[in-house]
């Protein structure tokens, strides 16, 4: 596998000096379509995306201005070591100050970045050419050694990396060139490139021990760092990405109350804005010089029946609860439109191993009515919901309605969002989680769907599926790996203990002066990579 195969060409704003030279070439929205066919992207959503990316880049980017920006989270665990990051705003500043190796595009391909490019043979021996030329913000020439150190850290316990469970595959990291790295697996993965492209893996200096002066080789340079509170970063003129970045500074703050968040955009204090409630979507887009910024993603919220106990571990009971979803309902209702209907598997549309070819299971009140009565599952039915799980307690209330039309009693048990996952999610015989976008499908089945996963909602285990899941790892050839992973899509939707009713979109909102956003489906603000991809209209 090499990145000269057509694994995923041209696709999305992360690849954005690829997409700017076809623009300028003249590249219609039909040939911007085409690529991002090309990797993968179901025909609506490919179409929708081309639109908005030839917007963006119609729009003549200008340089200069300061950026103030609001995430959803400030805590003074805030840090910029990468491998302890967790959550949207250390990964917003992440990307503003460091590079991997690769970056996921619109369709969460990988993509070069540090490294220009990246072959294997096997899938287990992988070989990174360095880019040339680039610096860290102190000046330093980037170097394998950089490269070395910043993937095996993660290995060592003492990191405490958040990553370590996917960075415990790698057997060794060598410079094997002046400009060249070589990574060895203990077995096949065709994602490495795309693992190496998430926010832990960033490259740091060889030897760093102290991160809070954030030298990375991003498109930012950082001037002030108080955890919890702010940060200020400028741009770095030595950027390696030709005419990148545009804008002079940024400020990041984090507000974790959403009416506080929004109260400060349409106030001026803010020019973009994090993680909008869609009840809050009228009065943003009513207020004149503000719009909404929305990324459809892999995210969800799904009832959880346990295979293991209670009446989960009737297969009856638990495709009358799937049917039982009426979807369109729950999107209009709900989500207010911000979501698109899911089919009790969980590989979303934006993601290029999509099974789009999997029947809908309809809402259909006498199939659920059919296998209730073979289950003969009577009585009342606890299921626990928190506002903790997006969503959940508004799908539990529609689900407890329309249960009423079969004859089953759904007792919803209402719990705080303080103390959920650790004490009712996975630990309820019927529930509900929420699962965030995952950069790849093999991350999001192994670590939720896998037989001996932690995260494993249902406790559904199958042999079969656990062999297909390994061997979609060692496949290269995309048509291939596509068909497995479609298989395994069609297990989980028919045996699975998991209804998974709609995917998520993410919601941002922004001064109409804010130019350039595109969606990466790895959650708002561009998938956390706005900064070097936005500027300030005049």
């Amino acid at each position: 596998m090499s990145t000269r195969q057509p694994l995923a060409p041209f696709v999305g704003p992360q690849d954005s000096q690829r997409f700017m030279d076809a623009l300028a070439r003249g590249a219609s929205r039909r040939d911007i379509l085409s690529m991002l066919l090309a990797g993968g992207m179901q025909a609506g959503l490919a179409g929708s995306l081309a639109g908005i990316a030839v917007s963006a880049h119609a729009q003549t980017p200008r340089k200069g201005g300061r950026l103030r920006v609001a995430g959803a989270t400030a805590a003074v665990t805030d840090t910029l070591d990468p491998a302890k990051q967790s959550n949207q705003t250390d990964y917003s500043r992440g990307t503003m100050l460091y590079n991997g190796l690769t970056s996921l595009d619109a369709s969460l391909s990988p993509q070069p970045a540090l490294a220009e490019s990246f072959t294997s043979k096997d899938a287990r021996t992988w070989v990174f050419t360095l880019r040339k030329g680039v610096t860290f913000h102190d000046g330093k020439p980037l170097a394998p050694a950089d490269v070395v150190f910043s993937l095996m850290r993660h290995k060592d316990p003492a990191t405490a990396s958040k990553a370590k469970a996917l960075a415990d595959q790698i057997d060794s990291v060598k410079a094997s060139g002046p400009n060249e790295v070589t990574v060895v697996l203990s077995a096949p993965n065709a994602d490495l490139p795309v693992i190496l492209g998430t926010f832990h893996f960033h490259i740091v200096k060889d030897g760093t021990t102290d991160f809070s002066a954030g030298i990375g080789t991003g498109p930012y340079k950082l001037k002030e760092f108080k955890p919890g509170v702010r940060s200020l970063a400028v741009r770095n003129e030595a950027y390696w990405k030709p005419g990148r970045p545009y804008l002079d500074e940024i400020e990041f703050v984090g507000i974790a109350d959403e009416t506080a968040r929004v109260n400060a955009l349409l106030s001026g204090g803010m020019d973009l804005v994090a993680a909008v409630n869609p009840r809050s979507v009228a009065r943003v887009q009513g207020t004149p010089g503000y719009a909404i910024f929305t990324t459809q993603s892999g995210q969800y919220s799904d009832l959880v029946m346990r295979k293991d106990l209670g009446p989960g571990a009737n297969p009856d009971f638990v495709l009358a609860m799937k049917h039982l979803f009426d979807r369109e309902q729950m999107k209009k209702s709900i989500a207010l439109g911000h979501a698109v209907v899911a089919n009790d598997q969980p590989i979303d549309p934006t993601n290029r191993f999509h099974f789009a070819g999997l029947p809908q299971r309809a809402f259909d009140l006498d199939k659920a009515r059919f296998h209730l009565q073979k289950s003969g599952i009577g009585g009342k039915v606890a299921i626990v919901t928190s506002p903790a799980a997006l969503y959940s307690v508004e799908i539990a209330l529609v689900l407890q309605q329309t249960a009423q039309k079969i004859g089953l009693e759904l007792d919803i048990k209402r719990m705080p969002a303080d103390g959920y996952w650790s004490n009712h999610w996975l630990n309820s015989p019927v529930g509900f989680g929420n699962i965030n976008p995952r950069p790849s499908a093999d991350a999001l089945l192994t670590q939720f769907f896998k037989s001996d996963a932690t995260w494993n909602e249902s406790r559904w285990k199958n042999a079969q599926f656990d062999q297909l899941l390994l061997a979609s790892r060692a496949e290269t050839d995309f048509a291939k790996r596509k068909q497995l992973y479609a298989d395994m899509q069609t297990l989980i939707h028919q045996e699975a203990g998991i209804g998974i009713p709609l995917f998520l979109a993410s919601i941002d909102g922004h001064s109409t002066k804010v130019k350039g956003l595109s969606p990466i489906p790895l959650g708002g603000l561009m998938g956390y990579s706005f900064a070097e991809h936005v500027w300030l209209e005049a």
